[in-house]
């Protein structure tokens, strides 16, 4: 007998009761299960140890095991690695034994209710008021966006905020691993990667997504996190003539941000040189905004630079827009 939505939902609320608080909660970015009776929280950027805990680790593997159910993925020592979303929405990343010796490793990261909009970030002191109106241009302009940055440093919440600037009357299909973009427009296709079955059946990729969005009559395509091939598919796209894309990557630096798009662009089947390739990148990306988490906990963005083309023994010709204050 199939079990009724909502009874998981009601069951799912009672077992993970002992973070409840901390979902409720909008200040808070992230909830981290290091064992049942070790949990972190992180607020306004900074993480901080909670006297929250589970009744004990089986206690916590009931909560995951009955997550696992309502998600329809397996959780097991064979398959001991969990991605899932609470019904809230809040996304779950989940280890357990044998992976994790100490006990269920959980993480979870809020869905947020509110929309994110660059008005938002400038409040925050995220973004300055003028660099705000610097990427409300490039937006304008429909130019390609790469936004960069390492874990944490507030790529979606940026991603999320810049594709909201899009016009009322452009098709906007947006697609993630895991549902997170909340946009307030008017025409916007949600696309979601799908993980293979306990048999190993139905994955959808990125990929495939991608590659069926560009007979959706797109007017901008956006893409969570480019993590694997492709990324050859969207820098082909960009040169084909789809203007306005937006997508994130992980990087430090404007240049390491050039250089994994190039080594994920080498992980799909199309052998290509390394220079025509990277003359590709070029002529794709106009704009690359980087993001950093300083040590007070808030993200700001560090650099905007225009990546103007590709000289070969030369590299990347690129020019800063914007760069923050001690910053070069």
């Amino acid at each position: 007998m199939t079990v009724p939505v909502h009874v998981f939902e009601q069951t799912l609320g009672a077992l993970f009761a002992p973070v409840a608080a901390f979902l409720q909660d909008d200040e808070i970015n992230e909830i981290l299960i290091n064992r049942f009776d070790e949990v972190y929280v992180e607020r306004g950027g900074l993480l901080e140890r909670t006297s929250c805990s589970f009744p004990s680790d089986y206690a916590l593997m009931s909560a995951l095991r009955n997550l696992s159910q309502y998600v329809g993925r397996e959780l097991s020592r064979r398959k001991p690695v969990l991605e899932a979303r609470l019904p809230d929405g809040s996304r779950v990343e989940a280890v357990i034994p044998p992976a994790s010796p100490r006990g269920p490793i959980v993480c979870v990261r809020k869905f947020r209710r509110e929309q994110l909009t660059l008005h938002r970030l400038v409040e925050s002191g995220g973004v300055p008021a003028d660099t705000a109106e610097l990427l409300r241009s490039i937006v304008g302009q429909r130019r390609n966006v790469v936004v960069a940055g390492g874990s944490g440093a507030g790529k979606t919440s940026l991603l999320n905020a810049l594709t909201s600037l899009a016009r009322p009357t452009e098709r906007v299909i947006v697609i993630e691993d895991s549902k997170e973009l909340q946009l307030g427009l008017p025409h916007v296709v949600q696309l979601e990667a799908q993980p293979a079955d306990a048999c190993g059946r139905g994955e959808i990729s990125v990929r495939q997504l991608l590659r069926a969005t560009l007979r959706m009559r797109p007017d901008r395509i956006v893409i969570g996190e480019i993590r694997g091939g492709e990324a050859l598919d969207l820098i082909q796209a960009m040169t084909s003539g789809h203007r306005g894309c937006l997508t994130t990557v992980h990087g430090t630096l404007p240049i390491d941000a050039l250089s994994r798009l190039e080594t994920m662009a080498l992980m799909s089947d199309v052998e290509m040189p390394i220079p025509v390739l990277r003359s590709q990148l070029a002529s794709a990306i106009d704009v690359i905004v980087q993001l950093a988490r300083g040590e007070d906990g808030i993200r700001r963005i560090t650099h905007i630079v225009e990546l103007i083309g590709f000289d070969g023994g030369a590299g990347y010709r690129t020019d800063t827009l914007f760069a923050l204050d001690g910053l070069t």
